[in-house]
Protein backbone atom coordinates (compact mmCIF):
# COMPACT_ATOMS: atom_id res chain seq x y z
CA UNK A 1 0.00 0.00 0.00
CA UNK A 2 1.35 3.42 -1.00
CA UNK A 3 0.28 6.02 1.54
CA UNK A 4 0.62 9.80 1.43
CA UNK A 5 0.67 11.54 4.81
CA UNK A 6 -0.28 15.21 4.54
CA UNK A 7 1.22 17.13 7.46
CA UNK A 8 0.61 20.81 8.21
CA UNK A 9 3.29 23.33 7.26
CA UNK A 10 3.18 25.71 10.22
CA UNK A 11 6.18 23.93 11.73
CA UNK A 12 8.73 21.31 10.76
CA UNK A 13 7.63 17.65 10.95
CA UNK A 14 8.41 16.48 13.59
CA UNK A 15 8.42 19.86 15.34
CA UNK A 16 11.44 21.20 17.17
CA UNK A 17 9.24 22.14 20.13
CA UNK A 18 5.58 23.12 19.50
CA UNK A 19 3.49 21.54 16.73
CA UNK A 20 1.11 18.79 17.91
CA UNK A 21 -0.45 18.10 14.50
CA UNK A 22 2.99 17.86 12.90
CA UNK A 23 4.09 15.55 15.72
CA UNK A 24 1.18 13.17 15.11
CA UNK A 25 1.78 13.14 11.36
CA UNK A 26 5.40 12.23 12.06
CA UNK A 27 4.60 9.55 14.64
CA UNK A 28 2.14 7.89 12.28
CA UNK A 29 4.44 8.08 9.27
CA UNK A 30 7.27 6.45 11.21
CA UNK A 31 4.91 3.83 12.62
CA UNK A 32 3.65 2.93 9.15
CA UNK A 33 7.19 2.65 7.77
CA UNK A 34 8.04 0.31 10.65
CA UNK A 35 5.09 -1.84 9.53
CA UNK A 36 6.52 -2.11 6.01
CA UNK A 37 4.25 0.45 4.34
CA UNK A 38 5.43 2.67 1.49
CA UNK A 39 5.00 6.14 3.01
CA UNK A 40 5.51 9.58 1.50
CA UNK A 41 5.38 12.42 3.99
CA UNK A 42 4.27 15.73 2.52
CA UNK A 43 5.77 18.33 4.84
CA UNK A 44 8.29 21.17 4.91
CA UNK A 45 11.67 20.60 3.21
CA UNK A 46 13.52 20.60 6.54
CA UNK A 47 11.32 17.78 7.89
CA UNK A 48 12.73 14.41 8.92
CA UNK A 49 11.31 10.99 8.05
CA UNK A 50 12.45 7.44 7.44
CA UNK A 51 9.95 7.33 4.56
CA UNK A 52 10.07 9.49 1.46
CA UNK A 53 9.85 13.26 1.96
CA UNK A 54 7.95 15.42 -0.53
CA UNK A 55 7.99 19.18 -0.11
CA UNK A 56 7.36 22.45 -1.87
CA UNK A 57 7.68 24.73 1.21
CA UNK A 58 11.20 25.27 2.52
CA UNK A 59 10.24 25.95 6.13
CA UNK A 60 7.18 26.18 8.35
CA UNK A 61 5.51 29.54 8.02
CA UNK A 62 5.49 29.93 11.81
CA UNK A 63 9.28 29.69 11.70
CA UNK A 64 9.82 31.86 8.61
CA UNK A 65 8.82 35.54 8.95
CA UNK A 66 9.02 35.97 5.16
CA UNK A 67 6.45 33.26 4.45
CA UNK A 68 2.75 33.84 3.81
CA UNK A 69 0.67 31.19 5.55
CA UNK A 70 -2.11 31.01 2.96
CA UNK A 71 0.32 30.84 0.04
CA UNK A 72 2.29 28.05 1.70
CA UNK A 73 -0.87 26.11 2.55
CA UNK A 74 -2.27 26.34 -0.97
CA UNK A 75 1.04 25.36 -2.57
CA UNK A 76 1.53 22.47 -0.16
CA UNK A 77 -1.94 20.94 -0.48
CA UNK A 78 -2.08 21.27 -4.27
CA UNK A 79 1.41 19.74 -4.54
CA UNK A 80 0.04 16.51 -3.07
CA UNK A 81 -3.26 16.58 -4.93
CA UNK A 82 -1.47 16.90 -8.28
CA UNK A 83 0.24 13.59 -7.42
CA UNK A 84 -2.80 11.89 -5.86
CA UNK A 85 -2.98 9.21 -8.58
CA UNK A 86 0.40 7.86 -7.40
CA UNK A 87 -1.03 6.77 -4.04
CA UNK A 88 -3.50 4.18 -2.81
CA UNK A 89 -4.61 6.37 0.07
CA UNK A 90 -4.13 9.91 1.39
CA UNK A 91 -4.17 10.55 5.13
CA UNK A 92 -4.99 14.19 5.76
CA UNK A 93 -3.74 15.84 8.96
CA UNK A 94 -4.30 19.32 7.52
CA UNK A 95 -7.81 20.15 8.69
CA UNK A 96 -10.64 20.96 6.27
CA UNK A 97 -8.91 22.55 3.26
CA UNK A 98 -7.77 19.30 1.55
CA UNK A 99 -11.37 18.05 1.60
CA UNK A 100 -12.20 20.55 -1.13
CA UNK A 101 -10.10 18.44 -3.52
CA UNK A 102 -11.60 15.10 -2.53
CA UNK A 103 -14.24 14.94 -5.29
CA UNK A 104 -11.65 15.97 -7.88
CA UNK A 105 -9.36 12.99 -7.25
CA UNK A 106 -9.94 9.23 -7.27
CA UNK A 107 -7.63 8.40 -4.36
CA UNK A 108 -9.58 7.87 -1.10
CA UNK A 109 -8.80 10.22 1.76
CA UNK A 110 -8.84 9.64 5.51
CA UNK A 111 -9.04 12.85 7.54
CA UNK A 112 -8.04 13.05 11.18
CA UNK A 113 -9.91 15.94 12.76
CA UNK A 114 -7.53 17.43 15.32
CA UNK A 115 -10.23 19.68 16.76
CA UNK A 116 -12.48 22.44 15.44
CA UNK A 117 -10.95 25.91 15.37
CA UNK A 118 -14.40 27.43 14.85
CA UNK A 119 -18.00 26.33 14.12
CA UNK A 120 -17.58 28.22 10.83
CA UNK A 121 -15.51 25.39 9.36
CA UNK A 122 -18.21 22.76 9.94
CA UNK A 123 -19.98 23.28 6.57
CA UNK A 124 -16.88 22.01 4.79
CA UNK A 125 -16.81 18.81 6.84
CA UNK A 126 -20.56 18.41 6.42
CA UNK A 127 -20.34 18.76 2.65
CA UNK A 128 -17.91 15.83 2.41
CA UNK A 129 -19.60 13.62 5.01
CA UNK A 130 -20.28 10.90 2.44
CA UNK A 131 -16.62 10.39 1.42
CA UNK A 132 -14.65 12.06 4.23
CA UNK A 133 -13.65 9.00 6.31
CA UNK A 134 -13.34 11.18 9.41
CA UNK A 135 -11.39 10.09 12.48
CA UNK A 136 -11.82 11.85 15.84
CA UNK A 137 -8.95 11.98 18.34
CA UNK A 138 -11.34 11.59 21.29
CA UNK A 139 -14.99 10.69 21.70
CA UNK A 140 -15.57 14.05 23.36
CA UNK A 141 -14.52 15.91 20.20
CA UNK A 142 -17.11 14.36 17.89
CA UNK A 143 -19.63 16.67 16.29
CA UNK A 144 -23.16 15.23 16.03
CA UNK A 145 -23.58 16.25 12.38
CA UNK A 146 -20.51 14.37 11.12
CA UNK A 147 -20.03 10.72 10.20
CA UNK A 148 -16.95 9.09 11.73
CA UNK A 149 -15.01 6.00 10.74
CA UNK A 150 -13.46 5.66 14.21
CA UNK A 151 -11.90 7.37 17.21
CA UNK A 152 -8.13 6.95 17.42
CA UNK A 153 -6.23 8.49 20.31
CA UNK A 154 -3.00 10.31 19.51
CA UNK A 155 0.03 8.05 19.85
CA UNK A 156 3.34 8.88 21.48
CA UNK A 157 6.76 7.52 20.56
CA UNK A 158 7.30 5.74 23.87
CA UNK A 159 11.08 5.55 23.40
CA UNK A 160 11.21 9.37 23.58
CA UNK A 161 9.82 9.51 27.14
CA UNK A 162 11.63 7.79 30.00
CA UNK A 163 9.81 6.66 33.12
CA UNK A 164 10.96 8.68 36.15
CA UNK A 165 10.05 7.10 39.52
CA UNK A 166 11.66 9.84 41.64
CA UNK A 167 10.62 13.39 40.75
CA UNK A 168 12.04 16.73 41.82
CA UNK A 169 9.98 19.13 43.92
CA UNK A 170 8.25 21.28 41.29
CA UNK A 171 4.95 21.58 39.49
CA UNK A 172 4.93 21.98 35.72
CA UNK A 173 2.81 23.88 33.24
CA UNK A 174 3.62 22.67 29.72
CA UNK A 175 1.76 24.16 26.77
CA UNK A 176 1.03 27.30 24.83
CA UNK A 177 0.43 30.37 26.97
CA UNK A 178 -3.15 31.35 26.21
CA UNK A 179 -6.34 31.92 28.24
CA UNK A 180 -7.78 28.65 26.90
CA UNK A 181 -4.94 26.71 28.52
CA UNK A 182 -5.27 28.34 31.94
CA UNK A 183 -1.67 29.42 32.51
CA UNK A 184 -2.80 31.99 35.08
CA UNK A 185 -4.64 29.29 37.04
CA UNK A 186 -1.47 27.17 37.11
CA UNK A 187 0.37 30.11 38.66
CA UNK A 188 -2.35 30.54 41.30
CA UNK A 189 -2.25 26.82 42.15
CA UNK A 190 1.49 27.07 42.75
CA UNK A 191 1.21 30.23 44.83
CA UNK A 192 -1.57 28.83 47.04
CA UNK A 193 0.31 25.58 47.65
CA UNK A 194 3.70 27.28 48.08
CA UNK A 195 5.16 25.11 45.35
CA UNK A 196 7.72 25.91 42.68
CA UNK A 197 6.21 26.14 39.20
CA UNK A 198 8.06 25.84 35.89
CA UNK A 199 6.19 27.22 32.88
CA UNK A 200 7.24 25.90 29.47
CA UNK A 201 5.65 26.80 26.14
CA UNK A 202 5.28 29.35 23.39
CA UNK A 203 3.56 32.65 24.15
CA UNK A 204 0.49 32.59 21.93
CA UNK A 205 -1.31 35.53 23.56
CA UNK A 206 1.16 38.28 24.39
CA UNK A 207 -1.38 40.50 26.21
CA UNK A 208 -2.52 37.61 28.41
CA UNK A 209 1.07 36.71 29.23
CA UNK A 210 1.99 40.29 30.12
CA UNK A 211 -1.10 40.87 32.28
CA UNK A 212 -1.83 37.50 33.89
CA UNK A 213 1.47 35.59 33.98
CA UNK A 214 4.54 37.79 33.71
CA UNK A 215 3.90 39.79 36.92
CA UNK A 216 4.29 36.58 38.94
CA UNK A 217 7.51 35.39 37.33
CA UNK A 218 10.33 35.81 39.84
CA UNK A 219 12.74 33.08 38.61
CA UNK A 220 12.56 31.47 42.04
CA UNK A 221 9.05 30.18 42.72
CA UNK A 222 7.51 30.97 39.31
CA UNK A 223 9.90 30.33 36.43
CA UNK A 224 9.31 30.72 32.69
CA UNK A 225 11.74 28.82 30.44
CA UNK A 226 10.15 29.21 27.00
CA UNK A 227 9.45 26.43 24.52
CA UNK A 228 11.05 23.07 25.27
CA UNK A 229 11.45 20.11 22.92
CA UNK A 230 13.57 17.04 22.28
CA UNK A 231 15.19 15.13 25.14
CA UNK A 232 14.74 18.13 27.43
CA UNK A 233 10.96 17.72 27.15
CA UNK A 234 11.05 14.18 28.55
CA UNK A 235 13.30 15.18 31.43
CA UNK A 236 11.18 18.23 32.28
CA UNK A 237 7.93 16.23 32.25
CA UNK A 238 9.39 13.29 34.12
CA UNK A 239 11.00 15.25 36.93
CA UNK A 240 7.80 17.14 37.81
CA UNK A 241 5.67 16.27 40.84
CA UNK A 242 2.62 16.92 38.67
CA UNK A 243 1.57 18.48 35.41
CA UNK A 244 -1.01 21.26 35.86
CA UNK A 245 -3.56 21.35 33.06
CA UNK A 246 -6.30 23.82 34.10
CA UNK A 247 -7.91 24.23 30.69
CA UNK A 248 -10.79 26.57 29.88
CA UNK A 249 -11.89 24.95 26.62
CA UNK A 250 -13.12 21.56 25.45
CA UNK A 251 -9.70 20.24 24.51
CA UNK A 252 -9.81 17.50 21.84
CA UNK A 253 -6.72 15.73 23.17
CA UNK A 254 -4.01 16.91 25.57
CA UNK A 255 -0.74 15.57 24.15
CA UNK A 256 1.32 16.83 27.09
CA UNK A 257 -1.11 15.04 29.44
CA UNK A 258 -0.39 11.67 27.84
CA UNK A 259 3.36 12.41 27.65
CA UNK A 260 3.52 13.38 31.32
CA UNK A 261 1.74 10.21 32.42
CA UNK A 262 4.06 8.13 30.24
CA UNK A 263 6.96 9.61 32.22
CA UNK A 264 5.15 8.66 35.44
CA UNK A 265 3.96 12.17 36.24
CA UNK A 266 0.34 12.55 37.43
CA UNK A 267 -1.85 15.27 35.95
CA UNK A 268 -4.18 17.70 37.68
CA UNK A 269 -6.67 18.84 35.05
CA UNK A 270 -9.96 20.65 34.84
CA UNK A 271 -12.70 18.19 33.88
CA UNK A 272 -13.28 19.42 30.34
CA UNK A 273 -13.10 17.99 26.83
CA UNK A 274 -11.10 14.79 26.52
CA UNK A 275 -9.61 14.89 30.02
CA UNK A 276 -11.92 12.16 31.44
CA UNK A 277 -10.82 9.91 28.55
CA UNK A 278 -7.12 10.47 29.19
CA UNK A 279 -6.90 10.58 32.98
CA UNK A 280 -8.07 7.88 35.40
CA UNK A 281 -9.26 10.00 38.30
CA UNK A 282 -7.28 9.42 41.51
CA UNK A 283 -5.29 6.71 39.71
CA UNK A 284 -3.17 8.65 37.20
CA UNK A 285 -4.09 12.14 38.35
CA UNK A 286 -7.04 14.26 39.43
CA UNK A 287 -10.02 15.53 37.47
CA UNK A 288 -11.15 18.73 39.18
CA UNK A 289 -13.80 21.34 38.51
CA UNK A 290 -12.13 24.56 39.56
CA UNK A 291 -9.13 26.29 41.09
CA UNK A 292 -10.11 25.42 44.65
CA UNK A 293 -10.28 21.70 43.88
CA UNK A 294 -7.00 21.85 41.97
CA UNK A 295 -5.25 23.40 44.97
CA UNK A 296 -6.60 20.64 47.21
CA UNK A 297 -5.47 17.97 44.72
CA UNK A 298 -1.83 19.09 45.02
CA UNK A 299 -1.90 18.00 48.62
CA UNK A 300 -3.11 14.52 47.57
CA UNK A 301 -0.37 13.81 45.01
CA UNK A 302 1.24 11.25 47.31
CA UNK A 303 -1.81 9.02 46.69
CA UNK A 304 -0.80 8.50 43.06
CA UNK A 305 1.51 5.64 42.05
CA UNK A 306 3.77 6.94 39.30
CA UNK A 307 4.17 3.50 37.76
CA UNK A 308 0.39 3.30 37.29
CA UNK A 309 0.57 6.54 35.32
CA UNK A 310 3.28 5.11 33.09
CA UNK A 311 1.48 1.84 32.40
CA UNK A 312 -1.82 3.57 31.63
CA UNK A 313 -0.21 5.90 29.07
CA UNK A 314 1.92 3.14 27.55
CA UNK A 315 -1.08 0.86 27.04
CA UNK A 316 -3.45 3.48 25.64
CA UNK A 317 -1.45 6.25 23.98
CA UNK A 318 1.49 4.66 22.20
CA UNK A 319 2.39 5.28 18.55
CA UNK A 320 2.22 1.52 17.98
CA UNK A 321 -1.40 1.37 19.16
CA UNK A 322 -2.31 4.39 17.05
CA UNK A 323 -0.63 2.93 13.95
CA UNK A 324 -2.40 -0.42 14.32
CA UNK A 325 -5.79 1.28 14.57
CA UNK A 326 -5.15 3.42 11.51
CA UNK A 327 -4.08 0.37 9.51
CA UNK A 328 -7.45 -1.20 10.28
CA UNK A 329 -9.18 1.95 9.04
CA UNK A 330 -7.09 1.90 5.84
CA UNK A 331 -8.10 -1.71 5.18
CA UNK A 332 -11.74 -0.74 5.55
CA UNK A 333 -11.33 2.13 3.13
Amino acid sequence: MKIAILAPVAWRTPPRHYGPWEQMASNLAEGLVAQGMSVTLFATADSITSGKLASICAKGYAEDPKADAKVNECMHISYLMEQARDFDLIHNHFDFLPLTYSRLIKTPMVTTIHGFSSPKILPVYQRYNDIGKYVSISDSDRHPTLHYAATVYNGIRTADFAFEPTPDNYLLYYGRIHPDKGTHDAVQIALHTHRKLIIAGIIQDEAYFNEKVKPYIDDEQIIYIGAVGGNERSELLGRANALLHPIYFEEPFGLSVAEAMLCGTPVIAYRRGSMPELIKDRKTGFLVNDLREAIAAVEDLSLINRHDCHVHARDNFSAETMTAKYLEIYKGV
